[in-house]
């Protein structure tokens, strides 16, 4: 394969299919451009009907040359370089260097899939490129990699220049130790990607993030960064999640934390950084979590004499004693005045952990305007603990006024299920639409007395309108 414009015979034919993927990528139905196909002259040996167009697109703004480069993959978009004389190394102006799933399948489809290869593609792009770099995204493909030594610098070289977003996949960071951060660099994603010791000893300063993305991300515990404008947090299935040193986020907005699977490990409990920073969630309007995420954020805030006696995250048995003493509409250190969006993924309200956990996020969000569930579809449970807090009508001695919206999906009809819609509805004043979506495996019967049972609770709001959707949709 070719990176670079090919010379010889392959030049005319790229030339056209040059010209008809860039139009391609740009040029809508409805496009109030003034194209029109203009057949070959008698000196144009392409064979493209497209030739007349290069002028028009010729005459346009750099900026909407770069922006035309920008749609098309980067192979082809270094290959405008034998469009025309005004079109050599055009691309080398172009603000997002965009290195994808789509390039590295060229490599493979090519047979030349290999490290040096690889690399050797990109440098030749990095060594060439003289404007300033914007977007950066790098997928390394799936193939055996014995150093990141190339990778490092170029995280080196994007740190010295405008860079606004990163996207990096299936990597391992340890920059030299000079590597300080990105002065500008608003959004950073970063997918399995494995943090080394040397970014451990030095804050890295990202003065103007305000989105960071991890996910399937190992080491976290060495990411330690200084983001004063992050806005937006998303962290998934990383298993160092609670050890992220994140210092200094007062606007951070929306967060989502996802564990994807039980924790275990108690032990560095109380060196849980981020149960710090969202422990004092002072202008979070929406909080994403599953329900492993929200056990161990509730471990956090237990006295530290009992932190001896959990021995596992599933010992139900203990902290429901536990809650049920300590009150656990009391734990929250202050009420979340801001959260207006609550979504919880994975829950069981068959499990009484899960059941006062959810009990507690509502009682300490009286803004709340939005909630969203999914339920867990597990094996059959003991449900008559969860069942018999929910029965008393005073098991719920607060009233959610700003409650608007309340979606449950892969509803199983179960007892505490039925027990905790019929309390939403019984204490929203302000509910306007409750929807289910039962279990894709429930039967038919099931979805219809889920419905008939739910039509009968009373409500508090008279506005409220309740719909049943099929799984299916």
């Amino acid at each position: 394969m070719y990176l670079l414009a090919p010379n010889g015979a392959e030049h005319s034919k790229l030339r056209s299919l040059a010209h008809f993927r860039l139009l391609a990528s740009v040029l809508k139905p409805g496009s109030t451009w003034p194209v029109q196909p203009v057949e070959p002259g008698p000196g144009d040996k392409s064979g493209s009907t497209y030739t007349g167009l290069l002028p028009i697109i010729d005459s346009d703004q750099p900026g909407r040359t770069n922006s035309i480069l920008e749609r098309l993959p980067i192979q082809d978009a270094v290959r405008t370089s034998i469009l025309s004389k005004k079109w050599r190394y055009t691309w080398t102006a172009m603000g997002a260097l965009v290195f994808d799933g789509h390039f590295s399948n060229k490599y493979s489809k090519n047979e030349a899939f290999d490290l040096n290869g690889f690399i050797r593609s990109i440098n030749r792009v990095m060594i060439l490129h003289k404007g300033s770099i914007l977007k950066f995204r790098l997928h390394i493909p799936n193939m055996f990699l014995d150093s990141f030594q190339e990778i490092d610098q170029f995280m080196l070289l994007l740190s010295r220049n405008e860079l606004r977003k990163l996207e990096l996949k299936k990597c391992f960071l340890n920059p030299p130790l000079e590597f300080k951060g990105f002065p500008n660099l608003e959004q950073l994603l970063l997918y399995d990607i494995g943090f080394g010791a040397t970014m451990c000893g030095t804050e890295i300063s990202l003065p103007q993030l305000t989105r960071l993305l991890l996910k399937t991300c190992t080491n976290v515990y060495n990411f330690n960064i200084k983001a004063t404008k992050l806005e937006t947090l998303v962290v998934a299935n990383c298993p160092d999640t609670m050890l992220l040193r994140l210092s200094d986020t007062p606007f951070l907005t929306v967060a989502l934390i996802c564990f994807q699977k039980p924790i275990k490990d108690f032990v560095r409990i109380e060196k849980m950084n981020l149960w710090r920073i969202l422990s004092n969630l002072s202008r979070v309007r929406e909080f994403r979590m599953d329900n492993h995420f929200l056990k161990v954020y509730i471990l956090g805030l237990m006295p530290k004499k009992h932190y001896t006696l959990v021995k596992n995250v599933n010992n139900l048995t203990f902290i429901s004693q536990f809650l049920f003493a300590e009150k656990i509409q009391k734990l929250l250190p202050h009420t979340i005045y801001s959260l207006k969006n609550l979504v919880l993924f994975h829950f069981q309200l068959s499990n009484v952990d899960q059941l006062f956990d959810t009990l507690c996020l509502l009682r300490s969000s009286p803004n709340l305007e939005m909630l969203q569930m999914y339920m867990k579809v597990v094996s059959p449970v003991d449900e008559r603990p969860a069942s018999n807090h929910l029965e008393p009508p005073n098991c719920l001695d607060y009233t959610l006024n700003q409650l608007q919206t309340v979606e449950i999906i892969h509803l199983n009809g179960s007892r505490p299920e039925l027990l905790f819609i019929k309390l939403l509805l019984a204490h929203s004043p302000s509910l306007d639409k409750f929807t289910m979506r039962p279990n894709r495996a429930s039967y038919v019967q099931k979805r219809l007395d889920i419905a008939k049972d739910v039509l009968q609770f009373p409500r508090a709001s008279t506005n409220a309108k309740i719909f049943c959707l099929d799984p299916k949709t």
